[in-house]
């Protein structure tokens, strides 16, 4: 984790020498103390209601189907985000169940799953491709037990807009955390 940190911190600090505005002048923290989670946005993303749905949702204003989605479940009591899995069960677990739906002629591929702890506190990090015949998409997740609450942070996005940002798209994920 701390050499993924480490080339985040030098891709940031190589395109803000390099004339480009810094990425985090684009972005915004949001915050909800009262389900105690945070984390950076896009400042062109708002958000939308969406019935029966997750906890919030934020969309872009040109790319709408490009979102952030949080998603909050109970988990038993006593239970860690460990005693749900190891970071590829829980994403299998995800990608069959809430994140991605499977339509006729969609396909997707855990890319990546892997665990990091930032205070003590577990997070999955996941990492998702989506082929359909008329789209790719990628998606990442932050996923986090706290307060008897299974937190599922998760970033959507086309294939075109992943090549251009991802780099952001990572430091948002990223930046989710429960309190």
């Amino acid at each position: 984790m701390l050499k993924r940190w480490i080339i985040m911190v030098l891709v940031v600090i190589g395109l803000s020498t390099q004339g480009c505005t810094s990425i985090t002048a684009a972005l915004d923290r949001y915050v909800d103390s009262a389900e105690g989670y945070e984390f950076l946005y896009l400042n062109s993303w708002v958000p939308v209601t969406v019935k029966d749905g997750p906890q919030l949702v934020l969309h872009d204003l040109i790319e709408t189907t490009e979102n952030v989605s949080v998603i909050i479940n109970p988990v038993p009591d006593g239970k860690t985000l460990e005693d749900l899995g190891t970071p590829s069960e829980v994403g299998y677990k995800l990608w069959k169940n809430a994140l991605l739906p499977n339509p006729v002629g969609r396909r997707a591929e855990l890319i990546s799953a892997e665990s990091h702890d930032v205070n003590g506190q577990t997070y999955y990090l996941l990492e998702f491709a989506v082929d359909a015949p008329d789209l790719q998409r990628h998606n990442l997740a932050s996923v986090a037990v706290r307060r008897g609450k299974l937190y599922t942070f998760n970033l959507s996005t086309t294939g075109r807009r992943w090549a251009q940002a991802e780099p952001t798209f990572r430091m948002i994920v990223d930046s989710f955390s429960v309190s």
